[in-house]
This record gives C-alpha cells, structure tokens and sequence, in this order.
C-alpha cells in the first residue's frame, strides 16, 4: 500500500482494475476543508489518461512493474522475438502488445524496455529514436526546397513517414518513435 500523499511522477499504482502509472500530482491544502491530491494518471496497458483526485493520505495498492531491458531479434509469422540483454530469455509478443511502435522494429535493435506486471507483458516502451535506412522516396526535384513541407519515404521495416526533401533513396535517417517524425540525416 502507498499513501496518496508519496504520490510523484512515475510512481505505478493499482486502480480501477488496471494499472496505473502517476503522470502529475499536486497536493492541494485549501484554506477550509481537508487537504487532497490532485493527480493525472495514464494506464500503463492502454494508454489512456484520467485525473482523479485522492483524499490526502489515502491509502492505495502499489503495482510492482519490472522493467526488463530487451533486444529485438526476429519475427515469425506474426510474432516478435525479443531477448533479455541481461538474462538471454526470449519472449515472443503479439503486435498489440508491442503496440504503434511495432512499425519502427529492426532486428538487433536494442533499448526497448518491456514491461511486466503479476508476470504477463501490459506495455512495451521503444527507444525515443531508431535509425533506419530510406527505401523508397521520390526524386527532389530543383526549387522544392523553398516551399518547405516534405514528401513521403518508405523506411527499411516498411513505415511510411514525412522527410524534407533532400532526402534519398539509400539515406540513413534517425526517427522518433514517439510522434513518427523525420530528425535528422545519419
């Protein structure tokens, strides 16, 4: 159990049947009444988000999340291989496990951080960026760059982004993984 008042960013707790991971706490002392915290919570297996305001002091079942640090080895039909980096386990994950993350995997990638609650997987988290290699773009063409924009470009796991268009075919580009957007040329 946790005491609403120990709430902070990154703290992970069991609610509403699901579990929880604290985003933002305040903890609010109004002039007359009780104390309480006021907190944004994002449930760490489907994403969503929800305030909710506690009693200052409340008490709340703590979830227990390892982290395990694991590298992407190979897909087989419509599983994904992953290997422990420090215990060589494998773990094969559907791709809803893994999530929109999935279209950014390249074997041997490694810095994907999987999740574990009570033993079975409730979240992946991919690296923040990823380099990869462009397999397919259209020519620029001489004065597009003065229009800013960009055009789309087929990567080498076969997601499709934006990219500026001095980019070519055969470039190596690193991407975040987070909101799927061009960084910079490798």
């Amino acid at each position: 159990m946790i005491s609403s008042n120990d709430f902070r960013p990154g703290v992970t707790i069991e609610y509403n049947n699901g579990v929880w991971q604290i985003v933002e706490a305040m903890h609010v002392k109004p002039g007359k009444g009780s104390a309480f915290v006021r907190t944004k919570m994002k449930n760490v297996e489907t994403g969503n988000v929800m305030e909710t305001t506690f009693r200052a002091g409340e008490k709340v079942p703590a979830a227990v999340v390892e982290k395990s640090e694991m590298q992407y080895l190979y897909r087989s039909g419509d599983k994904y291989t992953m290997m422990d980096a420090v215990s060589y386990e494998q773990l094969e994950l559907d791709p809803e496990q893994i999530g929109s993350g999935v279209e950014f995997l390249k074997e041997g990638l490694e810095g994907i951080t999987v999740l574990r609650y009570e033993g079975r997987v409730i979240g992946v988290d991919m690296p923040n960026t990823v380099e990869l290699e462009v397999q397919e773009t259209a020519p620029d063409e001489r004065g597009d760059t003065s229009s800013g924009g960009g055009k789309p470009a087929k990567l080498e796991t076969g997601a499709t982004i934006t990219v500026p268009f001095h980019i070519k075919v055969g470039d190596r580009i690193r991407v975040d993984t987070r909101n799927r957007k061009y960084v910079t040329r490798v």
